[in-house]
């Protein structure tokens, strides 16, 4: 069985804390896409672990663990995020954690650049987390990269590192007018970060396609959510990666693999991290009275997340364009405080009531359509079966799964592992 795990909206739907329940029925989990500018928070027996890097399988001493192709990996960050984990004693080792030889290194010089480009912009600045996630992927396409499998040739690295340097710093010294980049610090660095990762770095494709040749489960997990993709997401305030589904294959280094399910995570209201259109977005008091009780800060920057009630449209967009067959409703219990729960239902474009995800232009004109639902004022933390929900929480997930016309299978009624409902 392949399955993919992918977010409907911003981001931060609760990917992680949904793989990592879901993973005991999975063999292998792979991360496809992305690098260190988002976090998948997991609560367990073991305590609180935010993941930047990590598949979040990783807490799990069954699961092998697999850092796909399409990924751009800060070795220095993966150090210390491998370190954290072993001091709270999570096992990792070359045997349940693999890394692809063809994913991408993002070195020192990336986030400087996207530092600088972010300061060139000043208030148009399009929300970077500042990691080097958009200038690395840029030189991935015109192929100026560094491969995590060209940490196991030291005969050829030195020279490859040099050129790209030399064509670095006609950017970094020319066009910002920063000191230059030194290539013997950035072949230090590598050495110093990359060295000990030689053993986890393989042809992840061949071993994946093996798996499943064994009739092994395995499972995709995507980082941030369907609005925020190159290119269905809310450009140019997206990431630099596909998040969806149908990516999973490719960015795992098995396209020749297809998906069998796809369950997207979708949060009972909306949150967003940084930058760009936001239609749903509460202010003021009705705003911050949301965030906190949802504790909503970036997982992995501590950016304090814009908040707004349920987006059917933006929702509804998200489900299709990731092709999920099912969903997992997450933090319904944040919603328990409310005596009514705002859902944004249509927008309004100039003067145009309308049920479909707009872009460009129309997307920044976009104003919500609020209707009100009856909350149902009670702590549901402990609800282990759909019955024993409150009749008006009953009455929003059903609604939700109407409107999204997508089964919904898992209700997260807490932080914890084993707070949540399955239907």
């Amino acid at each position: 069985m392949l399955t993919a795990i992918v977010g409907i909206n911003w981001g931060d739907e609760g990917k992680g804390r949904m793989v990592d329940l879901l993973s005991s029925d999975y063999d292998i989990v792979v991360r496809y896409q992305g690098g260190n500018n988002a976090g998948h928070t997991v609560v367990n027996e073991k305590g609180k672990f935010i993941l930047n890097l990590l598949p979040s399988g990783i807490l799990r001493s069954t699961t092998v663990n697999v850092m796909g192709n399409g990924m751009v990996i800060d070795i220095e960050h993966l150090t210390k995020e491998v370190a954290a984990l072993t001091e709270k004693g999570i096992a990792i080792s070359p045997e349940n954690l693999k890394i692809s030889d063809k994913a991408i290194i993002c070195m020192p010089y990336h986030k400087l650049l996207d530092c600088l480009e972010e300061d060139r912009l000043g208030d148009a600045k399009f929300g970077s987390t500042r990691r080097g996630i958009a200038p690395v992927y840029s030189d991935k396409y015109m192929k100026k990269g560094i491969r995590m499998g060209d940490l196991l040739m030291p005969k050829t690295l030195p020279d490859k590192v040099r050129n790209i340097v030399e064509w670095k710093n006609l950017t970094i010294k020319n066009g910002y007018g920063h000191a230059p980049i030194d290539a013997d610090e950035m072949l230090s660095w590598l050495a110093e970060y990359g060295d000990w990762l030689k053993p986890y770095v393989c042809d992840v494709g061949k071993y994946l396609n093996d798996e499943a040749g064994k009739d092994k489960k395995i499972m995709f997990e995507a980082q941030l959510g369907a609005l925020r993709d190159i290119d269905f997401g809310i450009y140019p305030y997206t990431s630099s990666s596909s998040v969806i589904s149908a990516y999973a294959p490719i960015g795992a280094g098995v396209p020749g693999l297809k998906i069998d399910s796809t369950i997207g995570i979708i949060k009972a209201y909306s949150s967003c991290v940084g930058e760009g259109p936001f239609t749903c977005e509460m202010f003021g008091d009705e705003g911050k009275e949301l965030r906190e009780a949802g504790g909503e800060y970036g997982a992995a920057t501590g950016r304090p997340r814009r908040v707004g009630g349920f987006d059917v449209v933006a929702s509804r967009y998200g489900v299709r364009v990731q092709g999920a067959t099912e969903l997992a409703l997450t933090k319904l219990d944040i919603l328990s405080y409310l005596k009514k729960i705002p859902v944004c239902v249509a927008y309004s474009v100039d003067g145009e009531i309308t049920g479909d995800f707009p872009i460009g232009d129309r997307l920044e004109k976009a104003r919500p359509v609020y209707e009100y639902f009856d909350g149902w004022m009670s702590d549901i933390s402990s609800c282990r079966k759909f019955d024993e929900l409150p009749e008006n929480a009953k009455k929003y997930i059903k609604y939700i799964e109407e409107q999204m016309k997508c089964r919904i299978s898992y209700i997260s009624v807490g932080a914890e592992r084993e707070a949540y409902i399955k239907l």
